[in-house]
């Protein structure tokens, strides 16, 4: 392993890359996105499945609810572990060994077996995927300024749409005509392929024959503890906001492909196609997002307006969504605020990335983004299994519950990014 820094140093040659990135930062990028939409094919597989794998393993709701719950069971700590050490260790290594994990985690359960081996195989496949945003992300914006981050922050974000609208209806396919067990094998495959085309054409900002951007004089600041990160209001505002925002991701993934067949009706092809419809509606929020931030901050307008306020306003709407599903009936208006709720709602990890890339100093860059990833995660943990609870209390309603529960959790993640995130004024305070 060879230790580099967050932000690389400068190249002595004068190459130094101009307007947001050099062909190579924008190469990597375009490999990171492709490894977070494997990513998220692989989180997805299990909810496109949910009913084969219920009735192949006998399993009710709240079962595999704990079932998918147990991906997160060491995505938290590994989030942590594999961050701090992304601010040592090649991150090129680092998401190599982890794509190869993925892998390697797909086999048991695509061998065969019963829950057991499924939930044994999930853990592994959820410690190996754990550190992969905030190391994608810190590999990434490495690369760029933070005036240019916006775009290449929201397109790794988008990767993680991207790997649901790709995936899904290709996914679904298999899963009805070939088994559920025979899409982990599809997913495996690809792991491997991506592996190989990282090994080849990856590169860690500031390796040789790399250039960098020129430094702001965000990343010459010292390192400060990760203690005033994490005590800091910004941390604790976007980390909050982005938890609200990561449980609507998590049912989206596990429940919302249930949610359109057992309670509003749709056939297994139909829902394997509407699943799309959010992630869409998400990855439009994202470019938007990024657009809207980077041009008020290229125009000077203070990080807390440009990145808090706007993740906020997308917050703030998908709760509205989420609150009004009980007033409308019909299964095309339900699945339109769905859509519209769960696709805004769950668009806030590229503010949360850029806010944290922007607090932190460049060698608590991966810890301060691992720890937050940690925090947000343990929603994927707890999220699938509390609706597994309702659907096995309440029936088909307990899906509508669990959607306005999303709503409940959304509004006040909108208030947290509105009232506590502000980067420049916190940085400012951990220095004095």
């Amino acid at each position: 392993m060879t230790a580099v820094p967050t932000l690389p140093h400068l190249p002595t040659d004068g190459s130094r890359s101009t307007g947001g990135g050099s062909r190579r930062a924008w190469t990597v990028t375009a490999l990171l996105v492709v490894f977070m939409m494997v990513n998220f094919a692989d989180k997805s597989v299990l909810g496109l499945a949910a009913d084969e794998i219920r009735d192949d393993l006998h399993l009710s709701a709240t079962r595999f609810g704990l079932a998918n719950g147990a991906f997160f069971l060491l995505f938290s700590v590994a989030a942590i572990a594999v961050g701090l050490a992304a601010d040592r260790v090649s991150p090129k290594l680092l998401l190599l060994v982890m794509a190869l994990l993925w892998s390697v985690a797909q086999v048991p359960a695509a061998i065969g077996g019963g829950l057991g081996v499924l939930i044994a195989s999930r853990v592994l496949l959820g410690a190996a995927e754990g550190p992969a945003f905030p190391v994608a992300q810190q590999a990434t914006l490495a690369w760029f300024p933070d005036h240019r981050r916006n775009l290449p922050g929201a397109l790794i974000t988008l990767g993680v749409t991207l790997g649901v609208i790709v995936s899904a209806p290709g996914l679904s396919w298999v899963i009805q005509h070939h088994g559920w067990r025979a899409a982990l094998w599809v997913l495996a495959g690809a792991g491997l392929v991506w592996a190989a085309v990282w090994k080849a054409l990856g590169a860690d900002a500031g390796s040789r024959g790399a250039t960098t951007p020129a430094r702001s004089a965000a990343d010459t600041r010292g390192a400060v503890p990760y203690r005033r990160i994490f005590a800091s209001r910004t941390w604790i505002g976007v980390t909050s906001a982005y938890f609200s925002s990561y449980w609507a991701v998590a049912l989206m993934l596990v429940w919302l492909p249930s949610y359109l067949r057992n309670a509003l009706g749709y056939s297994a092809g139909e829902a394997g196609t509407l699943v799309v419809a959010p992630w869409t509606i998400g990855a439009v929020a994202l470019l938007a997002q990024a657009g809207i931030t980077g041009r008020l901050m290229r125009r000077g307008v203070p990080s807390r307006r440009a990145r808090g306020w706007v993740g906020g306003t997308l917050l703030g709407l998908g709760a509205l969504c989420c609150l009004a599903l009980p007033l409308v009936a019909g299964a095309g208006a339900k699945t339109a605020l769905v859509a519209v709720g769960f696709g805004l709602g769950g668009s806030y990890a590229t503010v949360a990335a850029t806010t944290v890339a922007e607090l932190a100093p460049p060698s608590r860059a991966g810890g301060a983004l691992g720890g937050m990833n940690a925090v947000v995660t343990t929603a994927g943990l707890a999220a699938p299994a509390v609706v597994g609870a309702l659907v096995d209390a309440r029936g088909t309603a307990g899906y509508e519950t669990a959607m306005i529960l999303s709503g409940l959790l959304l509004a006040p993640g909108a208030a947290a990014s509105f009232l506590l995130v502000d980067p420049v004024r916190d940085t400012a305070r951990m220095h004095d």
